[in-house]
């Protein structure tokens, strides 16, 4: 009973909050970009606020479906706009492009990263109390933001690219880390897994990593479907359980 009055609520929130979203416009230097915030209608005490990443297309529909659940839930939210107006990949080799410029380019995404939280305490945030969660592409830049020093008090990567320039210097992270990974994610090497948790160790990170069984890569997004062999594709259980995981991870951190 208590499973199904879980899932209740989680399909309510969703239900009752499509409204809360709002398009904001800002700029890096030249470049427009187009973030979407939802703003809660009862804000948690303290104003805790979430930055959503999404995945390499850019802004899309589960992005915004989270965003709108977790303003339901009385967060205040942005997603943000990595790639800027004209640069949006119409296709998946244009998103791989897109992409590993960021990847390779880091600092770059770190500095794009920043513009979005700006505007998340803009909207209302508490700029104390704020976590940075994102999806593939995303989820390697929620990881970004920890090793840039963001004032990010959590991050939590959902299917992310978990891969490093282990030349790269490590220094203390401060963020508390969440990663939520697919036991079957092809697109993730195990070395590069070796790696991070190597990272974490050098950096005294506070982390935890949970792995989903018969998960692949994008298992959080119904869009991906069903297809295993793809070697991306939606998983209800882990979907519902990485949620979860999130629900308490954010309730830990702020």
């Amino acid at each position: 009973m208590k499973k199904y009055a879980l899932l209740l609520a989680f399909c309510l929130v969703f239900v009752t909050s499509k409204a809360q979203l709002k398009p904001v416009g800002y700029t890096d230097a030249d470049q427009k970009l187009n973030g979407v915030a939802a703003i809660p209608s009862k804000s948690l005490k303290n104003k805790p606020g979430i930055l959503i990443l999404p995945a390499w297309k850019g802004i899309d529909n589960h992005a915004r479906e989270s965003a709108t659940a977790l303003a339901a839930l009385g967060y205040h939210t942005f997603i943000a706009d990595i790639y800027g107006e004209g640069n949006y990949p119409a296709n998946t080799e244009e998103a791989g492009k897109r992409s590993g410029y960021y990847k390779k380019h880091y600092d770059q995404y770190q500095h794009r990263i920043q513009l979005a939280l700006d505007q998340l305490v803009k909207s209302g945030a508490n700029p104390d109390k704020i976590v940075v969660i994102g999806y593939c592409f995303g989820g390697t830049g929620a990881l970004e933001a920890v090793r840039g020093q963001l004032a990010v008090k959590g991050a939590v990567s959902f299917h992310g690219g978990l891969g490093r320039d282990t030349a790269r210097p490590i220094t203390p992270f401060t963020a508390k880390i969440l990663v939520c990974h697919g036991a079957d994610d092809p697109f993730v090497p195990e070395q590069d897994i070796v790696e991070l948790r190597k990272e974490f160790k050098a950096a005294y990170a506070d982390w935890q990593m949970v792995y989903y069984a018969d998960a692949v890569h994008s298992f959080t997004d119904p869009d991906a479907g069903n297809n295993l062999k793809s070697g991306a594709a939606y998983n209800d259980n882990a979907a519902k359980r990485s949620w979860q995981h999130l629900l308490v991870f954010l309730k830990e951190v702020l």
